[in-house]
């Protein structure tokens, strides 16, 4: 790069002197900065944003009105992403200063409190998970089955390359496994599900000496509870391979405990608690086993002491490549999901051990209790495998789009996944209109 000349502006690892942009531009072969992209005449910018001056009511009013052309519509919606009731004091307790202008905690001798609060979200997803470790900063689940399928090809001693994951896995997780891996020497395959979970019989003979990663959910994309997750975690340990769970602390509060099923890593979408319905912000889960301390992506934090004995939290352990060498590096996280994990705990901590497995009995009874009432229904049938179900289900009539068209008309929204299946999702926030939606169903199908 050639030298900055006196009175120059800008970076100073960059030049910005008129005579060095010219001699660039000259090198290159062109006469403005604007030829070395290629954009679409109809996105480039003209030099007007086209956005008439307006004062302050007036843009209130318009927006008001913007918002009235949105539908008002109940949303039995799943598939990934759930909201339950946020309790106020959440709000009330992030939102304030210290919590919500704070980035990364870099500095913990002013930043103890914060630390302090992850440190109790990392505590409560070992406690839920059962393994010996988690840390405080995965983007979503997707992002997090990603990072533990990148893991496993560190960790384990196999000389395999296979990634299995379940066929029905859902469309964004498998396109963000499909990203991380690509280049890493690994390949992504699937195996088949029977009766909305695991064929074990298909899974047995899809593990070989080959496969490095068993990935398996429970719940479900569907809401179905995995019955045999033992004999999943045993079908990857008997070929050395990872055995990875995808989950949610709200389910973890009552299905199987992960460790004890064998699992050694536990991935998912922890901002069930603490974030309101979001459509697409997450905030992922990621717990393994202790032997995998030193290869854990994102942030931990650590509890210590300080120089005068007093117990102290800091951030420890961190393998982004912004902290080490990148060749040493085992992820390249760099969005701080502090605040998000940090409304997670609060949210648990509020539900309390009681209140939390009490809101999952209810994610187990509602579903259930309405999959029955849409079955009585002619022409509709649920749920549409032999399970019990969390959260959400699978529902049979003729014709699925007309059927979602026409309660979209009266005012629910459901998934479409086919064109002779319905999948519909109750949660405490939507277990009231669950009378209504059923009532629409009978006038829908009649």
């Amino acid at each position: 790069m050639s030298g900055r000349t006196a009175g120059s502006t800008g970076s100073p690892f960059a030049p910005h002197t008129a005579e060095e942009t010219a001699a660039m531009l000259e090198t290159l072969g062109v006469e403005s900065e604007a030829e070395l992209f290629d954009i679409p005449e109809a996105v480039a910018f003209d030099g007007e944003f086209g956005v008439p001056q307006r004062d302050e009511r007036t843009v209130v009013r318009d927006l008001r009105e913007t918002f009235a052309r949105n539908d008002d519509l109940t949303e039995f919606l799943g598939r990934g992403h759930y909201a339950h009731y946020v309790p106020a004091v959440v709000d009330d307790l992030s939102s304030r200063s210290e919590f919500l202008t704070s980035y990364t905690q870099y500095q913990p001798e002013i930043t103890q409190g914060f630390l302090q609060a992850l440190f109790e979200y990392q505590s409560i997803l070992v406690e839920l998970t059962g393994l010996s470790v988690a840390n405080c900063s995965m983007y979503d689940a997707a992002t997090g089955l990603a990072e533990a399928a990148l893991l496993s090809e560190r960790v384990r001693s196999t000389g395999g390359s296979t990634v299995l994951v379940p066929e029905t896995l859902r469309d964004g997780k498998r396109g963000t496994l499909d990203n991380y891996v690509d280049g890493s020497g690994l390949t992504v395959e699937t195996y088949p599900y029977a009766d909305g979970t695991a064929d074990l019989d298909a899974l047995a003979d899809a593990v070989d000496d080959d496969t490095v990663f068993v990935y398996a959910e429970s719940p479900t994309v569907t809401g179905a509870i995995e019955p045999e997750l033992a004999a999943v975690g045993d079908l990857a340990a008997d070929d050395d391979a990872l055995f990875c769970l995808g989950s949610d602390p709200v389910a973890l509060s009552l299905l199987e405990e992960p460790a004890a099923v064998g699992a050694d890593v536990v991935v998912g979408e922890a901002g069930v608690l603490g974030l309101p319905t979001s459509y697409g912000m997450g905030l992922g889960l990621f717990a393994c086993r202790e032997e995998y301390l030193r290869q854990v992506p994102g942030r931990l934090v650590g509890a210590g002491e300080d120089a005068d004995g007093r117990r102290a939290f800091t951030l420890t352990l961190q393998t982004r490549e912004q902290h080490i060498r990148r060749e040493r590096a085992t992820s390249n996280i760099c969005t701080n999901q502090a605040w998000v994990a940090l409304r997670a705990a609060m949210h648990a901590a509020s539900l309390g051990p009681d209140g939390l497995v009490a809101l999952a009995e209810d994610c187990v009874r509602d579903a259930a209790a309405l999959s029955a009432d849409l079955d009585a229904l002619d022409g509709v049938e649920a749920p549409l495998d032999d399970r019990h179900h969390f959260r959400e289900f699978t529902v049979g009539v003729d014709d699925a789009p007309g059927v979602a068209a026409g309660l979209r008309e009266r005012g629910f929204a459901v998934h479409v996944l086919d064109d002779e299946r319905l999948q519909v999702c109750v949660t405490d926030l939507n277990a009231g209109a669950t009378d209504d939606l059923v009532a629409a169903f009978a006038e829908v199908v009649r």
